[in-house]
Order: structure tokens, then C-alpha cells, then sequence
């Protein structure tokens, strides 16, 4: 099968390149880091760029161009793959093949679409914030499940991880979208996972340890 590039998919709102989510987060660091080094030097000011400057890597939002080829589920994160199995997804009561993606507090936290398709149910659910890292993670930590499907009436199933440090999932998307792969809908301030449940028959394209960018590389077929 020949896999190509496609333009970005369209946004809910124009793409910036630092995610609009940081905006405060990233004024408030350097309105701070300013005045200190006004009133009492660079030396004492020091520190506080660095929290400025780790701020400003953190919120960045690179447009990306995601591969166009039939049944290609691309990854809704950036991050290190954690998890490859079959295994029960809770949302949809049926059995699954997981994939798991890792975002460390260095990787971009926009999360996007994994395939074409319509929102038909979201849920949230609370829960602790234990490292994002352990497999407990899927299913004691705060959550928030997307289930999309295909225009092919494949179900896949996204869901979005909070982890030790994180404290806000934001989703974007209501049951009745539709989406573009590639599409961004949601965001997870400072470290979390994203697992993707998908069909028992899905084809991994992905093994435990790869690296992987948000919409640009695929983590299986359908």
C-alpha cells in the first residue's frame, strides 16, 4: 500500500505555534522573570527564565502533516509507546487491541485524532494521578475517553491520561463531530499517556519503546 503526506488537518482555531492553552502559564513566567531581574538582577532572576523557558518548550504546538493511506490509525500523542496488548476496553465493553503512548513533561501535549470518523460518546472519569508511566495508570487516574467512529463503522476508542504531575485534561469535542486524522481536540498539561483501544483484528505498525509524533506516525492499520 502506498502511504503519502497530506497538508495539516484543519483546526478548531488557528494553529498557533506555542498552544494557546500555555498562554497564561508562559505570561505570567516572564511578567515574573522580568521583574525580578529589573529589581534584582539577572543572578536572582536566573532560575525563574529557566521555569520561563521550560514553560515556553512545554505549551510549543508544531503543525504536523499526517499520512494519508486507507485504515491508518495515527498516534493522538507525542511520546514513547508503553503498551502493545489485547486486553478488555472498559468503555466500550469489548475486547481490544491497546496501544499506549508515554508523554514525558519534554514532549508536545496537543492531542489529535487518531482516524476519520464522528465522535459518537465521550466520558470522564475522576481519579488519582499516579505516574502515567505504570499500567495502573489506564484505569485509576483521571480520564477522558473519546470513542470515535469510522467511516468504515470501525470503533476506536482514545483515551486521554492525566499522570503525576498533570492536573487538566481539556477536550474540545462533543458526541456528533467529525473529525480529520491528524485533527487536534484536546490537550494535557505536564506529563500523562493517551491509550488507544482498537479492534482485535487492528495490525500494529508500532513495539514497545518507538518514539512517536502526534498524527505524523501510525500506530497501526485497521
Amino acid at each position: 500500500m502506498c502511504i503519502g503526506v497530506a497538508p495539516p488537518a484543519k483546526a478548531p482555531w488557528p494553529h498557533p505555534l506555542i498552544a494557546r492553552e500555555g498562554w497564561p502559564f508562559l505570561a505570567i513566567s516572564f511578567i515574573v522573570s522580568l521583574a525580578v531581574n529589573a529589581l534584582a538582577g539577572w543572578l536572582w532572576a536566573l532560575p525563574l527564565w529557566i521555569i520561563a523557558l521550560f514553560v515556553l518548550q512545554f505549551f510549543r504546538d508544531p503543525a504536523s502533516h499526517a499520512p494519508v493511506g486507507e485504515g491508518l490509525v495515527l498516534s493522538p500523542a507525542d511520546g514513547r509507546i508503553v503498551a502493545v496488548e489485547e486486553t478488555d476496553d472498559p468503555w466500550l465493553k469489548r475486547r481490544a487491541l491497546k496501544i499506549s503512548v508515554f508523554m514525558n513533561v519534554f514532549n508536545v501535549h496537543s492531542n489529535r485524532a487518531p482516524v476519520d470518523g464522528e465522535v459518537k460518546e465521550r466520558w470522564y472519569n475522576p481519579g488519582k494521578f499516579v505516574n502515567a508511566d505504570l499500567a495502573k495508570a489506564s484505569t485509576e487516574n483521571e480520564r477522558n475517553a473519546v470513542w470515535f467512529r469510522t467511516r468504515d463503522g470501525k470503533d476506536v476508542t482514545c483515551v486521554q491520561v492525566a499522570g503525576l504531575i498533570a492536573r487538566r485534561i481539556l477536550c474540545y469535542v462533543e458526541p456528533g463531530a467529525s473529525l480529520q486524522r491528524g485533527e487536534r481536540y484536546g490537550f494535557i498539561r505536564f506529563g500523562s499517556r493517551v491509550d488507544v483501544y482498537l479492534p482485535t483484528d487492528a495490525r500494529p505498525r508500532v513495539a514497545l519503546g518507538d518514539k512517536v509524533s502526534a498524527s505524523s506516525d501510525v500506530l497501526a492499520q485497521l
